[in-house]
């Protein structure tokens, strides 16, 4: 999609404007036409030289706060060389702009701001949204990351301090999908927060107040969402850590009304299914063979579950004997029928007949999974006494702690593979450092990023004007991905390419979603031949490049 043609800025405003700045980067000719004169430094650099100098100053930084803030800075200044050292970086940075690093910059984000990025629409702004949204710049705009803050990452209640969530997801759709800087729009949607403490800091950048529940806060979402649609028709929004009651209810409410999909549920549930599909391809079974317990059953838990019992009804399981190979936990022990009066309305599905388990340990004893998964956000919660459970079942045991950021990972990595002596099929949230065990056997730990994902989704949502986001998209996209993993990786145990491969996966996987649009009929773009998709996906990336200045 193209972003379109827009004015030539003079002078200073050509410096000041970040998407149009190049630095040293203006030519001679551009620097005459454009009123820079004697407003840069007389010697042209190129955008390789820029990007090296860069990336050497970033280097230099110690503290992984400071490099986020460094590379900010870098985005409000000068946004093609911003994703130029992003995308030749990408392996190395993504813990920067992305977990683990955005979780402490969203916590320090009164303290860091320094220019506002998206838009903020404040409750106080009721019945008259439009017209602030009618103050966006931009009139291209394609896909929207949404939060209101309620619950970032593993941190709690952040209110508008999460704004790093959607800034940072959309950098991802621009790196790893060539999604136009211009095409992204981050919003927070501002309701107040019940974190008291954020209330009574006096660099608090939201409303101080509680947050507005019930019928007013609904309509508001729904006068936002109206108000988006109005502007950009056509647009995805991507529904963005909420509260995992309202995270379900809006994905429900909108899902068949506009474009949207949720990402902690539906992104999560696709990245954890790809990984399942691979594990079970180096165990030699199918996922239909394996039973699941899934360690919290808030947004992620419950997504991750019910993809992975639609995956296993494609296998030819019922869709009720699929169930009942995924278990869930959550705070007051395993889930089952005896709790079903008073259970939240997403865990009822799996609700299965069995007597009270209160801790993991005897859950993973009893129940005998092959597969753990952790979405609680509580670290250390795989102990050494269930993993050496889980080793002790299964020869090949997978255990996916997909808990960000790091610190709340439910084992480490280096745990995993020492405690099951190298056996343990893994992959993490948030990334964690090679393992070398006793043996002296090295491994590689994989991380089950959800960048795997989203970006190539939203992607092909734009090339194939793609009407609504379905639960078949996710499961083609888990699909796409795992065919990513080569034979080497996979007998190395890696169950996920290297991040290095993202615009690749991210390109297969819209080629994907187009594909599934056209079938359900759902795609507003018509190719004949797949390898005509694939090309118009590509053509459609974005590359960060300095191109000629014409007045």
């Amino acid at each position: 999609m193209s972003a379109g043609p827009r004015k030539i800025p003079q002078g200073y405003d050509a410096l000041r404007d970040p998407s149009a700045n190049k630095g040293e980067g203006f030519t001679l000719d551009e620097r005459a036409q454009q009123g820079l004169a004697g407003l840069l430094p007389p010697t042209v650099k190129s955008l390789d030289l820029q990007a090296k100098r860069a990336l050497a100053h970033l280097n230099s930084i110690k503290n992984p706060l400071h490099k986020y803030v460094f590379l900010m800075a870098l985005q409000d200044t000068n946004e093609t060389l911003f994703y130029r050292v992003l995308i030749d970086n990408v392996t190395g940075l993504m813990p920067i702009v992305y977990t683990p690093v955005v979780g402490e910059a969203c916590t320090n984000y009164g303290r860091i701001f320094q220019r506002p990025r998206g838009l903020y629409l404040s409750i106080n702004d009721a019945g008259n949204v439009a017209r602030v949204v009618a103050n966006w710049p931009e009139d291209d705009v394609a896909v929207a990351v949404m939060t209101d803050g309620e619950r970032i990452l593993g941190l709690g209640d952040l209110g508008t301090y999460g704004m790093g969530i959607p800034v940072g997801k959309l950098n991802l759709y621009t790196a790893c999908a060539g999604v136009a800087p211009r095409l992204c729009l981050p919003i927070m949607v501002d309701v107040g927060t019940n974190n008291a403490t954020l209330r009574a800091d006096p660099l608090y950048t939201g409303l101080v107040q509680p947050r507005v529940r019930g019928a007013p806060y609904e309509a508001f979402i729904d006068e936002v969402l109206t108000a988006l649609v109005a502007r950009w028709p056509g647009i995805l929004v991507q529904f963005e850590d909420f509260g995992n009651t309202t995270a379900f209810k809006l994905l429900e409410k909108y899902r068949s009304k506009i474009c949207t999909f949720n990402d902690d549920i539906q992104g999560t549930a696709a990245v954890a299914l790809a990984g399942l599909l691979v594990a079970t391809k180096i165990k030699g079974t199918r996922l239909r063979d394996e039973t699941v317990v899934f360690m919290g059953a808030g947004e992620a838990g419950t997504g991750i579950a019910d993809l992975v019992v639609a995956q296993m009804v494609r296998e030819g399981l019922s869709q009720e004997a699929a169930r009942r190979r995924c278990w869930l936990v959550d705070s007051q022990g395993l889930v089952t029928k005896c709790r079903f009066a008073t259970l939240q309305h997403h865990k009822k599905l799996y609700a299965h007949p069995h007597a009270p388990l209160k801790s993991l340990a005897e859950i993973v004893a009893t129940l005998k999974p092959t597969a753990l998964i952790g979405v609680c956000a509580q670290a250390q919660v795989f102990t050494k006494q269930v993993v050496d459970t889980m080793a002790r079942n299964n020869h090949r045991p997978i255990i996916f702690p997909l808990s960000n950021p790091t610190h709340l990972a439910e084992c480490t990595a280096k745990q995993a593979y020492a405690w099951t002596k190298g056996d343990v099929l893994f992959a993490s949230g948030s990334p964690f450092d090679s393992v070398v065990i006793d043996d002296g056997t090295k491994f590689h730990p994989g991380q089950g990023n959800n960048a795997y994902i989203f970006p190539g989704v939203g992607l092909g949502v734009m090339v194939g004007g793609i009407k609504h986001v379905t639960e078949e998209m996710f499961l083609v996209s888990a699909a796409s991905l795992a065919n990513e993993v080569s034979a080497e990786e996979m007998a190395a145990g890696t169950l996920f390419p290297p991040l290095a491969n993202l615009r690749i996966v991210s390109a297969n996987i819209a080629a994907a979603i187009v594909v599934e649009g056209q079938r359900a009929g759902l795609a507003a773009t018509s190719f004949s031949k797949p390898d005509d998709i694939l090309a118009a996906v590509k053509a459609s990336m974005y590359l960060p490049k300095y191109g000629e200045s014409k007045l």
